[in-house]
């Protein structure tokens, strides 16, 4: 009898660049301080990729090549490769293609997926289907967002919040019950009012007005953002547990999306879990949209252990949101 095939994450890797933005420097620019910014986000400093002519594959690329290495794994290998982004390099073509190109994976496909903050969780969800099919062996799923380049630093409600980074993960077959297990996804468009862009789609193409009006930087209520983040985050992440008969004490670890610390610690106590079992990076990266999942789970794998019971769990504008149960696949 055939056993299931699951997709396993077998490799996980991040990249952020070199410049450090820290809350004092940010205090020179608006009107903040480093209490304030601490006691109201968590964050103490973020990473801002700098230079001419860089996007975001510029983040992702050497993620993606040291995933390779990590792995062991040929480029030309790879069947498929997803980024998730809200700054692609481009409109088009898709930051995924420019991923590939850069890292030699000549026979893979790619394709970003947008769901904001919840992008990473939504690509892993996909790329795992396209290995559950028996149809691919190696899919690579990326996380990367320059969210400097979106982000008006004379705004002090959304530029104390946002940073630079990318993270990767390899998925591939595994028939012992390891990886992906379950998962659960909603959104719900009536929130795209409360936290978008304003201009630069096709609703309201690039203008002078637009530049000049400042409608190119993200715009967010913060307020009725954190309402709906708190509620639907916490409540998806205790969802998936009881689904999936997880008491807290078998739950490792909690992976959530980074964007605010008193979102974090709502989640992990609607869960039960003590912050000793809740991955945090948002003090030294800040929010990167969809780098964050991936960039917790590169500087905490030295502390997974195969058959680990986590939970990535994030919440993101559109509204999005969502969980994923992952039984961890190899030890560090």
């Amino acid at each position: 009898m055939n056993k299931r095939i699951t997709a396993a994450i077998t490799g996980v890797t991040g990249y952020v660049p070199d410049y450090i933005l820290t809350n004092d420097e940010l205090a020179t620019m608006v009107d903040t301080n480093d209490e304030w910014i601490t006691s109201r986000t968590g964050i103490k400093e973020r990473h801002i990729l700098k230079g001419e002519d860089k996007g975001s594959s510029h983040l992702a690329i050497p993620a993606v090549k040291e995933l390779l290495e990590k792995t062991n794994t040929n480029a030309e290998e790879v069947d498929l490769i997803i980024c998730a982004t809200v700054t692609p390099d481009f409109t088009f073509p898709a930051t995924a293609n420019l991923i590939a190109d850069g890292v030699g994976a000549k026979n893979a496909f790619g394709y970003d997926v947008n769901a904001a903050c919840s992008g990473f969780i939504y690509s892993v969800s996909t790329g795992a289907r396209y290995i559950e099919s028996g149809r691919y062996k190696k899919v690579i799923v990326v996380g990367a967002d320059k969210m400097s380049s979106i982000i008006d630093y004379t705004d002090r409600t959304t530029c104390i919040i946002f940073g630079d980074g990318a993270g990767a993960i390899m998925l591939e077959p595994n028939t012992e019950g390891l990886g992906i297990l379950d998962d659960m996804h909603f959104s719900d468009g009536s929130g795209w009012i409360h936290l978008h862009q304003k201009a630069g789609g096709s609703r309201k193409p690039p203008s002078h007005e637009s530049v000049d009006a400042r409608e190119h930087f993200v715009f967010q209520e913060g307020r009725e953002v954190f309402k709906f983040a708190v509620k639907n985050m916490a409540d998806i992440s205790y969802d998936i547990m009881k689904k999936n008969e997880l008491a807290p004490e078998d739950v490792a670890f909690l992976v959530p999306h980074q964007a605010n610390k008193r979102i974090i610690d709502a989640t992990a106590n609607r869960m039960g879990l003590p912050l000793e079992k809740v991955m945090i990076t948002i003090q030294k990266y800040g929010n990167t949209t969809s780098g964050t999942i991936p960039l917790c789970l590169r500087d905490y794998e030295s502390q997974l252990k195969k058959g680990d019971n986590i939970i990535l769990s994030a919440f993101g504008g559109g509204f999005t949101w969502g969980a994923i149960y992952v039984k961890w696949a190899y030890n560090p």
